[in-house]
């Protein structure tokens, strides 16, 4: 990684690198000499967040005021969603089974913000306790990459954690939903992904605007 940064740094004027672990961008910025964009990490999915907020933006003519309801695995995207949302004055509401929360120092982090700005934080195991008035439902993959071999292990633990109208029955009126593609129907049923209050292929579109 090192001898690579070093080259494409005198060849480009950035470097949008997808990673495994997000220690090797850590490492990349100590020989580059421009920009390093964070494509995907294990631990976050800035890019992502980005069109997901500014699919938001569009829909809703503002962040502000808005409560996000995290249902599922506590990974990458969740990780980026937490150190952000309170910022921008949006509420936030996770449910996760017992062993996949997200990164327990993020939390602290997470929860050192909702104090600062004033928003409201839930962590909880109960999809439907977390779907309770939320402006937007949001799921990604059970199974990311490199996690083939655990996946009887995590179908079981995320029964129950599949998004369908029954999950979203005490969410707000106004409710919408968004996955970063590509989905499984374990995750969310085609009710939901296909429903008019679906903007995920709004939302992967805008993957492309907030890239450039």
């Amino acid at each position: 990684l090192l001898p690579s940064s070093r080259v494409l740094s005198s060849m480009t004027n950035a470097i949008l690198a997808r990673v495994y672990k997000h220690n090797d961008l850590d490492l990349m910025t100590k020989e580059a000499t421009i920009p390093i964009i964070n494509g995907l990490s294990d631990l976050y999915h800035p890019l992502q967040i980005l069109a997901d907020y500014l699919t938001l933006q569009e829909h809703y003519g503002g962040l502000n005021g808005l409560t996000i309801t995290w249902i599922g695995d506590g990974n990458n995207v969740l990780h980026s969603i937490m150190m952000s949302a309170a910022k921008l004055g949006m509420h936030l509401r996770i449910a996760t089974p017992k062993g996949f929360e997200p990164d327990l120092r993020i939390t602290k982090i997470t929860e050192q913000y909702s104090k600062e700005y004033g928003t409201k934080l839930l962590l909880t195991t109960d999809p439907l306790e977390a779907a309770d008035g939320a402006n937007v439902l949001v799921t990604d993959t059970w199974i990311s990459m490199g996690q083939e071999e655990e996946k009887k292990e995590r179908l079981k633990a995320f029964q129950g954690y599949q998004i369908t109208m029954q999950t979203a029955k005490s969410a707000a009126s106004n409710w919408t939903f968004l996955h970063c593609l590509p989905r499984k129907p374990e995750e969310v049923d085609d009710e939901v992904f296909y429903s008019p209050r679906s903007l995920v292929f709004q939302e992967a579109e805008n993957r492309k605007w907030t890239i450039m």
